[in-house]
C-alpha cells in the first residue's frame, strides 16, 4: 500500500495503517533526528510524538506533497520544541557538535558536489550547524533559534556569514 492510502486510512481510524506506516518510516526518521540530537530519548520522544501527530493529522493531511516530507516536518519541529524544553547546558568544547555524514553521503558529496562540500566543511561547526537546520533542515530562523539555543539575530547573522564564506569558495 502506498504511504498517500495509508494516510487516507489513518485519518480512517486504521491502525494497522499506522503501525505499516511507522514501521516503513520510523528506521530513517530515527537516524535523521540522531544527527541532530545526542540524546537517545529525546530522539525517542520525538519520533513517538511524529506518529502521534500524523495519527491526529491524517485527516488535514493535503495530499499534496510528499508523505516522507510531511512526517520529516513533523519530527523535526516536535524536536527541535524537546530540546527547548530540555534544560540548558554547554558542551565540553563550548560548541555544537559537527555535522556528522555517514560515509555513504560523504562519498556522494565528495562525488556530487566537491566543491560546495570542500567549501562547507571549511566552516566553522557554529556555522554548519545553522547551514543544516536551516538549509538542510528547512527550518525558519525562529525554530533554528530554538534548536540550536541561541538568538535569531545570531542565527540570520552567522547564516549571512556562512553564505558569505560560501560564495568566496565557491567563486
Amino acid at each position: 500500500m502506498e504511504d498517500t492510502a495509508l494516510i487516507a486510512s489513518i485519518a480512517q481510524g486504521d491502525r494497522n495503517a499506522l503501525a505499516t506506516l511507522y514501521t516503513r518510516h520510523a528506521p530513517w526518521l530515527q537516524v535523521r533526528l540522531r544527527r541532530r540530537c545526542a540524546d537517545d530519548d529525546v530522539v525517542a520522544e520525538a519520533l513517538q510524538e511524529t506518529f502521534v501527530a500524523a495519527w491526529r493529522g491524517a485527516g488535514r493531511w493535503r495530499g499534496d506533497g510528499d508523505v516522507a516530507a510531511w512526517l520529516w516536518g513533523i519530527a523535526v519541529r516536535r524536536l527541535v520544541d524537546l530540546v527547548a524544553k530540555r534544560p540548558r547546558h554547554r558542551s565540553l568544547a563550548g560548541v555544537p557538535d559537527p555535522v556528522v555524514a555517514s560515509a555513504e553521503e560523504q562519498v556522494l558529496l565528495g562525488v556530487e558536489y566537491a566543491d560546495v562540500a570542500t567549501a562547507l566543511n571549511r566552516l566553522s561547526p557554529d556555522l554548519i550547524a545553522v547551514v543544516q537546520a536551516t538549509v538542510l533542515d528547512g527550518l525558519t530562523t525562529r525554530e533554528a533559534a530554538r534548536l540550536l539555543r541561541i538568538p535569531q539575530g545570531t542565527v540570520k547573522t552567522r547564516m549571512a556569514r556562512a553564505r558569505m564564506l560560501l560564495r568566496e569558495a565557491l567563486s
